[in-house]
């Protein structure tokens, strides 16, 4: 596989996270509904978020924050041709810290494990920007 097709696999499998996120936080809120912790027309205005869910809605709320650095470094280096097989394993690296970041979010939300793994996605998308404006500079 060319490495500029390697290249939009991360982002096929981040958007993956986020569909199933966007999955999850709906079974979570209609189990909330239907155990009557909190009533369906909440939502409306979405206030307030049933504990059940909680975890979750911030999950996701993550994965626009962070992510969107990533999205654009990811094109910016499809587009230039400046990818090559380290530029991709970052990217996975970051996937995979997003995964891990999401589990330990979703479950125990120990920020003692937490927060390494947001470091490890931030320090991969630091080396991903600064390779994209070597790269640039260089052309």
């Amino acid at each position: 596989m060319p490495t500029t097709e390697a290249t939009l696999w991360p982002m096929i499998a981040h958007a993956a996270l986020v569909f199933f996120l966007y999955w999850l936080l709906s079974r979570r809120r209609f189990a909330a509904v239907k155990t009557g912790s909190i009533e369906a027309g909440q939502f409306r205005e979405n206030r307030e978020e049933p504990v059940e869910s909680l975890l979750v809605s911030n999950n996701l709320k993550n994965q626009f924050e962070l992510p969107v650095l990533f999205y654009a470094v990811s094109i910016a280096l499809y587009v230039s041709t400046a990818d090559n097989p380290a530029t991709v394993a970052l990217q996975w690296i970051f996937v995979g810290s997003r995964f891990a970041h999401t589990y330990v979010h979703i479950t125990s939300n120990r920020l003692r494990h937490r927060r390494p793994t947001f470091l490890v996605g931030f320090f991969s998308l630091v080396a991903l920007w600064i390779w994209l404006a070597v790269w640039l500079a260089a052309s």
